[in-house]
């Protein structure tokens, strides 16, 4: 008999949370009983759970009440406001915004990069750790590659520069790239009150004076950083916002100490969450990886030749938003298989 859980997501009409949702029916917490969560403004609202239209319930200090698990994929005022009551009242916590990046004693994870079990306790999870945070699916993608590739050869250098779409930063900052393209094509002003600066048509490394795109680059560094914890190469990155409204790229650089063939390389690639697109097929792009629960790789030699070389280009396009939901599920997981042992109430 399967176990039965309660779910709460915490900014369940968010994009994110939206995906995530949708991700939860799919999974092996499929039937739980899952409690749509949000501020007033937006409780009242009728949204999917699984398979069934679910009220979303305006959160307040019994919405945790015999919570298994709370995952927070809203705006990380409400995580940082709201996750200490999921913790007292005996949730395990999961953070898709990024609030806890910073809080001491939670931990960034992907179960990705090895056995569920081995990552808990390599990472010392236990009844003290306060909460997890999912880890960035571009940090995840980039540590996922990089740890299979160093079994060919040694990984001398590493460098990825991150194509960041629109849907990073919510429905409003993808409303505002497409009524800065409508406005561009009929020659109006432009609206400015996300980005503080032209995306539409354009590729940005900043939004003006704003700071949010250094610290999304900055995030990937240091979950990349926490991920290889010395046990991988490190890796240069970058991360710039493209003009796109769902689906993140991720060009990587890399350079082995020996010549190797480009079909070793995808043979080591390929796996559980890694899917290569062969020369027959079209390459990767944000359109094919839309909706896909694995990222899409394809790869060439630097010269673009099929001969062996000690340097490789690796492009790849996923759906952040899918893959940041099953990284997120992944670490629930931990939680959900270590309750058994009395790790985690």
């Amino acid at each position: 008999m399967s176990e039965k859980f309660k779910i709460a997501i915490v900014g369940a009409t968010s994009l994110q949370g939206k995906e995530l949702s949708e991700a939860l029916a799919d999974s092996v917490f499929g039937a739980a009983e899952v409690a749509l969560i949000d501020d007033e403004a937006r409780a009242g609202q009728l949204e999917a759970a699984g398979d069934e239209a679910t009220v979303v319930q305006r959160i307040d200090k019994g919405s945790f009440a015999h919570v298994d698990f709370a995952f927070f994929a809203g705006a990380r005022e409400m995580t940082r406001k709201h996750w200490n009551e999921a913790l007292n009242m005996g949730a395990s916590v999961v953070d898709l915004s990024g609030a806890l990046d910073d809080v001491p004693g939670v931990l960034v994870l992907t179960p990705w990069l090895g056995d569920e079990l081995a990552v808990a306790e390599a990472e010392g999870i236990s009844l003290s750790t306060p909460a997890i945070v999912a880890a960035h699916p571009a940090a995840v993608t980039l540590a996922l590659m990089v740890s299979r590739l160093q079994g060919l050869s040694e990984v001398r250098s590493a460098s990825a520069t991150v194509l960041e779409p629109a849907s990073e930063y919510g429905r409003k900052a993808i409303d505002e790239l497409h009524q800065q393209t409508v406005a561009l094509l009929n020659f109006q002003n432009l609206p400015k009150e996300v980005y503080e600066t032209q995306v539409a048509f354009n590729l940005v490394p900043s939004f003006g004076v704003s700071r949010v795109l250094g610290e999304s680059e900055a995030r990937v560094r240091r979950h990349y950083e926490l991920l290889r914890g010395g046990r991988i190469a490190d890796a240069g990155i970058q991360l710039l916002h493209a003009p796109v409204f769902h689906g993140t790229g991720l060009s990587v650089a890399i350079e082995f100490a020996e010549r190797v063939p480009a079909g070793r390389v995808e043979t080591a690639l390929s796996g559980k969450h890694i899917e290569i697109a062969g020369d027959d097929v079209e390459p990767p792009d944000n359109l094919r990886s839309a909706g896909q629960g694995d990222v899409v790789v394809s790869v060439r030699t630097q010269s673009g030749t099929k001969e062996a070389s000690n340097r490789f280009w690796i492009w790849a396009s996923f759906d952040n938003l899918k893959i940041a939901s099953l990284n997120a599920l992944a670490c629930a997981m931990v939680l959900r298989r270590l309750r058994p042992q009395g790790k985690v109430q």
